[in-house]
């Protein structure tokens, strides 16, 4: 199974500035249109982009705090609220796993409020690797739980581990999963 390479995520064409981002996740926000929330490592900032544009390939706009003009400078509670609030609005939550995921404090807190409100199938992990292969980072303990999205060789699905299943990744961002 291949996952997503840096090179794939470094060589997609940006679409939009953070900024045109920004003005439609809002836009779309309000009639409930945003699909994704993102959780990523900030240390991942520099990938966020080729995997926004990974999504919009699959026509799913993505949430990410990068592009978040209304989130404070310095993370306080009211950030708290806030991505709460976003990942309850978000049909989808996607975690960007990298070697650098285990040294974030909000990614555990951010998927343990995605699991709460969503349950597992509506939650998925996106490694990115060096090279598109699995890495042994990419086992971390919780993650482990949760589906997993990847080519399988005719196309992106998303393989849910719990019972073996697979979904077209277009099919999962935009129809209902239990």
């Amino acid at each position: 199974m291949a996952y997503l390479s840096y090179a794939d995520l470094h060589t997609a064409t940006r679409q939009f500035s953070i900024n045109e981002t920004a003005d439609v996740i809002k836009a779309r926000a309000a009639a409930g249109h945003v699909g994704v929330f993102l959780a990523h490592s900030s240390d991942d900032d520099e990938h966020v982009g080729g995997v926004t544009d990974f999504f919009r390939q699959f026509n799913a706009l993505v949430y990410s705090d990068d592009s978040d003009k209304d989130l404070p400078a310095h993370p306080d509670t009211s950030t708290a609220r806030r991505l709460s609030d976003r990942i309850r609005d978000c049909k989808r939550f996607v975690v960007l796993v990298s070697p650098n995921s285990r040294g974030s404090k909000w990614i555990p807190w951010e998927l343990g409020i995605a699991h709460g409100l969503k349950g597992v199938a509506p939650i998925a992990i996106l490694p990115i690797t060096p090279y598109g292969d699995e890495a042994e980072w990419t086992k971390e303990q919780y993650f482990g739980l949760y589906p997993r999205i990847r080519n399988n060789g005719t196309g992106w699905v998303v393989h849910d581990p719990r019972d073996n299943r697979h979904w077209e990744l277009s099919s999962w961002l935009h129809d209902a999963v239990n």
